[in-house]
């Protein structure tokens, strides 16, 4: 489990990441921390969702989720193809920076759901708790914990939500041919551009765009 203090400083790294990339001003309150703590050396699953200030509306989300880079480098690469290759929205510009918040989701290694049985595998997944991977016919799709708070998505809901980023039919899941896997996520995200670092409690987590 992270520190508030670790968790700060994957979000500044995050957002030094991109504005280096962008050739933008370094950011005020930028770190001062080197080097960074053991945790950044250890191989985990990243993800960062970027998104406009005030409203939430989301701006771009790529990660790691397997833990296949150290996670000082899962967040810098992650951070920067959020802002400059999801497919989704176009690059964000040098300038937009400042009216973007940074969020960092620091994950666990995924497990593949026990039930065979669909109504089985609704009761293994808890909203607040677990993120998705659902993998079939040739095609992924991933939702990360915090976005069934935010939508307001009970599990069958998440399970239809994953089945459909992944381009599938929203029942898929029920499928035996589909694999799901699960993972959970420690989430921290700035209060505002730059600004206070909070972890983020995925149960009680307001309506904001999915990533």
């Amino acid at each position: 489990m992270l520190s508030a203090e670790e968790g700060t400083q994957a979000v500044r790294l995050a957002r030094e990441s991109v504005a280096g990339r962008l050739g933008a001003a370094r950011p005020a309150g930028a770190r001062t921390f080197d080097p960074l703590p053991p945790v950044f050396r250890e191989p985990r699953g990243a993800f960062v969702t970027l998104r406009r200030y005030p409203n939430g509306e989301l701006r771009g989300c790529i990660g790691f989720p397997l833990p296949v880079l150290p996670l000082e480098r899962a967040v810098a690469e992650a951070a920067v193809s959020a802002a400059t290759d999801d497919p989704r929205f176009p690059p964000v510009r040098s300038g937009e920076l400042d009216e973007l918040t940074v969020e960092v989701s620091v994950l666990t290694v995924p497990q593949a759901l026990a039930a065979a049985r669909a109504e089985d595998r609704v009761r293994e997944v808890r909203v607040g708790r677990d993120g998705l991977i659902v993998d079939g016919f040739g095609t992924s799709g991933l939702l990360l914990p915090q976005v069934a708070p935010e939508q307001g998505w009970d599990a069958e809901e998440l399970l239809d939500g994953t089945c459909e980023k992944a381009g599938l039919p929203p029942r898929a899941w029920r499928d035996a041919r589909v694999r799901v896997r699960r993972f959970e996520a420690e989430v921290f995200s700035e209060q505002s551009p730059g600004g206070t670092v909070e972890r983020v409690p995925l149960e009680t987590t307001t309506t904001r765009g999915r990533g």
